[in-house]
């Protein structure tokens, strides 16, 4: 057992999708600095460009619409452009729509299904020859759906089909994770909680306030994801087959009471 090379990403290639900004940058700039070579891919190819050239030459741009299944499969043969094996998948862009029980859309449930679980599996399943020369010669190839605390417990919000995506996704990467697991491709998930970001503006801008309503009372930080992110992607987190880290500071598991949105 070499502990030193236990969380290594050294020689690795990932995929992040939604890794021009938030959580999918901090898991990006994170196995870049364990020595992997990272792909980012977001919908808006400005963001994605500038985003890879801040975190340097191992960050590399692919820009695609990956909500419809053309558009994943698209996002393979452009990976597949350019490198013949793919070692670890973050499937990790997501949206998210509230509004009222009454007054909820049509447009806010598809938008979020399509990209939080539709996405999920069909880009798996375009990256399916990748992943699998991945997972060769005695290492596995690793896939890390971001799904969600909502997909564990309620939220003060009414945001149904969020609720409704990050639950389907937990049980997706069960599903997924016995099926690929026989190709040496193991599929877990990440729950977050709160962390800042554009989609949880309530723990970008009011950190504090939601911090107190937190058993270990404070939001999420880079650090905390980041160090998550590496033991799945890495041998360390070889053993860990179909499952959910929830890291949210304790509010699923060790909770007395509900967050509030005060």
């Amino acid at each position: 057992m070499n502990i030193s090379t236990l969380f290594s990403l050294e020689g690795r290639i990932a995929l992040v999708t939604g890794g021009s900004r938030n959580l999918g940058k901090t898991i990006a700039k994170a196995y870049i600095a364990q020595g992997a070579t990272v792909y980012i891919n977001s919908r808006k190819a400005t963001d994605c460009d500038a985003t890879a050239e801040e975190l340097g030459p191992k960050c590399h741009s692919l820009p695609q619409d990956i909500s419809s299944v053309e558009g994943a499969r698209a996002l393979a043969e452009a990976l597949a452009e350019k490198e013949q094996k793919l070692d670890i998948l973050v499937n990790n862009a997501g949206a998210a729509w509230g509004a009222s029980f009454e007054d909820f859309p049509e447009a806010g449930w598809d938008k979020v299904m399509d990209l939080n679980l539709k996405s999920p599996f069909f880009l798996t399943q375009a990256l399916y020859p990748l992943l699998k020369a991945g997972g060769k010669n005695g290492v596995l190839a690793k896939v890390i759906n971001i799904t969600s605390i909502d997909g564990q417990r309620l939220n003060p919000w009414e945001t149904y089909s969020y609720h409704a995506s990050k639950s389907g996704l937990i049980y997706l990467t069960k599903r997924l994770a016995a099926r690929l697991v026989r190709d040496n491709i193991v599929v877990t998930s990440i729950a977050p909680g709160a962390f800042a970001s554009d989609m949880n503006t309530q723990a970008r801008d009011n950190s504090a306030s939601v911090g107190k309503h937190i058993p270990l009372g404070r939001i999420g930080t880079e650090e905390d994801l980041a160090g998550t992110a590496i033991y799945l992607a890495s041998r360390a987190g070889d053993y860990v087959v179909g499952d959910t880290i929830t890291l949210d500071g304790g509010i699923v598991h060790a909770s007395l009471g509900q967050i509030t949105d005060d």
